[in-house]
């Protein structure tokens, strides 16, 4: 999660360099370094849950990263909630640019650019298959799924089971909000 607090404009080259050192992360957008805060303890546990069930679907080469690895979008970079890659695995790498799945956990403070500017960045990338925000304090995940004549949106919510094609999984999505919403 981020959080707009422009620091100074960087380069690429001192972007990485800082994040090597710095105890907080930042994204780095349009040359602009922005301070990236804490989540919530529901945004932990769905982001978790998400990880859990997508993590034993995936086949070889394909990762799975949760929070502290970046994506990098041109010269942009940004840390999704959860991502999954196919590309060849550099264990010296802090980031990934050829992404097939992004999941952002929505917050108040976050949501408008995980909606918008995340979204149309994300968008750009070839690889990216599946981007899916995901709601923390309701049932409720939109995923936007690469079709050959663009995006289409598919919204899932209480009492359906999620579908994500990028890694062959359908679950329902109580298992995903379980300890969240305190549901059996």
């Amino acid at each position: 999660m981020s959080v707009k607090t422009k620091l100074l404009s960087l380069t690429v080259e001192e972007y990485l360099k800082g994040e090597l050192r710095s105890d907080v992360k930042h994204e780095l957008v349009g040359g602009q370094a922005y301070a990236m805060v804490g989540v919530s303890k529901a945004h932990n546990l769905v982001t978790l849950a998400l990880v859990s069930a997508v993590r034993p679907r995936l086949k070889r080469p394909c990762q799975i990263y949760a929070v502290d690895v970046k994506v990098r979008v041109g010269d942009d970079f940004y840390y999704p909630d959860l991502t999954v890659t196919c590309e060849r695995f550099d264990p010296q790498a802090y980031y990934v640019t050829e992404p097939v799945l992004i999941v952002e956990v929505l917050s108040d403070s976050t949501e408008r650019t995980d909606r918008h500017e995340k979204r149309l960045a994300y968008q750009r990338l070839a690889s990216l298959k599946e981007y899916a925000l995901v709601a923390q304090s309701k049932i409720e995940i939109e995923v936007y799924r690469r079709v050959t004549d663009g995006w289409e949106l598919e919204r899932f919510s209480q009492g359906d089971d999620l579908r994500l094609e990028s890694v062959d999984l359908t679950t329902p999505l109580t298992d995903i909000y379980q300890e969240v919403m305190n549901t059996p």
